[in-house]
């Protein structure tokens, strides 16, 4: 016989070790178990940990714009400091280039008014005072350097850009769940390491646990489903992916750490910058570095994984041609032959929004499809998922009556039923990292 808990949860990425601080802070005695040796060594650990607010819909962008203050005060929302270091986060803004790929952010400002977020239209006077060395050309469509007409102009220069004052990033992405972690453990909650789990128990119709590879059971009523790109993997088990409308999958993504142009102080002077006329997003990076990733254009091919534990780990061309689309941009950025990087699988849906929601097996709960732009929601998905188990537990239908959570900065009641799991798919949905 195992020991008994009021929930299990899988996973302790930062979303994971978020949603066990929640659950623990209302009295639940939880449980979490990951396959790493500590909290945030999986996708969190590879995630580029960007703080920003602009989405496809107003929901997302709300929801991003709460999790910002939570961000700015990262120890006084998690009310303990831990004694290995806390995070840093940046609040350096974010650059958004305006562009035909994203409809000149025709809806940007209009989800920034509905939220009561900060925003300021920027003309190429003001993009090239906060980067000196921009070249506003445009080079759109999106290419590879193997493909005819690569870093040539093809007509026309950059009109201008909205800048986000409310974004930045966390320098330490990993230790962001360890601080959660450690949070949590003042109120309970414990954490279980290098634990593989294999099998989701059942009786009389609803979850009653988990088996691990060890053979050891650990029972609880409630089972939470925050194993990132395992997520698949978890659901086969549960036995209710075929009743999801919206499925997940790992896929392949890796990031390029190249030197700041030479004179730039990119820590200090830099923010985050989105661009889609290249298809490139940046970010500062400790040491002078420059963080360049993909907003995964049609030119790139997506490197779907099959099995979550056997993938290769070692940065491939792909990373320095990320760098090289935004040297387009940035003139003077020097791009190595063999530049360093991370690479990590992203949990990706259908439509690159989040599922969090309950399942058709009572008992059985999820937070998934969240790698890649999801990083900066979890405070508040931590809470979502608490109150969204609580009420479920309590006898409520999250189906025909979704629970709705109010986000108190913002002042907007979001209905947690926007991430079913049984949604259509988003037809304003970027299809990448984007979300």
């Amino acid at each position: 016989m195992g020991e008994n808990y009021d929930a299990i949860i899988i996973g302790a990425g930062v979303i994971g070790a978020c949603t066990a601080l929640e659950m623990a802070r209302s009295g639940m005695r939880t449980l979490s178990i990951d396959k790493s040796g500590a909290a945030g060594l999986g996708s969190t650990a590879g995630s580029c940990a960007i703080i920003r607010l602009y989405y496809s819909t107003v929901e997302s962008c709300a929801l991003a714009y709460e999790n910002w203050f939570y961000w700015k005060d990262w120890e006084g929302h998690l009310g303990h400091k831990d004694p290995r270091g806390m995070i840093e986060y940046r609040d350096v803004g974010a650059m958004v280039t305006k562009c035909a790929a994203n409809n000149y952010l025709d809806k940007a400002a209009e989800f920034m008014e509905a939220i009561g977020a900060p925003y300021e239209h920027w003309g190429p006077a003001e993009m090239k005072a906060k980067f000196p060395f921009l070249d506003l050309n445009l080079y759109s469509p999106p290419k590879r350097p193997e493909h005819d007409g690569f870093a040539e102009p093809t007509g026309g220069e950059v009109e201008g850009a909205i800048f986000f004052p409310a974004s930045g990033y966390v320098s330490d992405p990993a230790l962001s769940a360890q601080n959660a972690e450690h949070a949590a453990k003042q109120h309970g909650a414990e954490f279980l390491y290098n634990s593989e789990v294999v099998e989701i128990l059942q009786a009389d119709g609803r979850t009653a646990g988990v088996k691990l590879a060890d053979g050891r059971e650990f029972h609880a009523p409630v089972v939470v489903n925050i194993a990132g790109p395992h997520s698949r993997k978890i659901n086969e088990m549960a036995g209710v992916l075929d009743d999801m409308a919206i499925k997940t999958n790992p896929l392949r993504h890796e990031v390029v750490h190249v030197p700041a142009p030479e004179g730039f102080d990119i820590e200090n002077e830099g923010c985050v910058t989105s661009d889609s006329d290249i298809a490139t997003y940046s970010r500062p990076e400790r040491g002078g570095f420059v963080l360049a990733g993909s907003e995964d254009p049609e030119c790139d091919p997506k490197e779907w994984v099959d099995d979550p534990d056997t993938w290769e780990h070692d940065l491939s061309e792909q990373g320095r041609i990320q760098a090289m689309r935004l040297a387009q941009r940035w003139s003077t950025l020097p791009v190595p032959n063999n530049p360093r990087g991370v690479v990590e699988l992203y949990d990706v849906s259908d439509d690159w929004a989040p599922i969090y929601d309950k399942t058709s097996l009572p008992g059985f709960y999820v937070a998934i499809g969240t790698s890649g732009n999801q990083f900066k929601n979890a405070p508040v998905v931590g809470r979502m998922m608490a109150k969204l188990i609580t009420e479920c537990e309590a006898g409520r239908d999250h189906d025909a009556d979704p629970v709705h959570y109010t986000l108190e900065n913002v002042g907007m009641e979001l209905s947690i039923g926007f991430f079913s799991r049984n949604r259509a798919i988003n037809a304003d949905s970027s299809f990448s990292v984007l979300g």
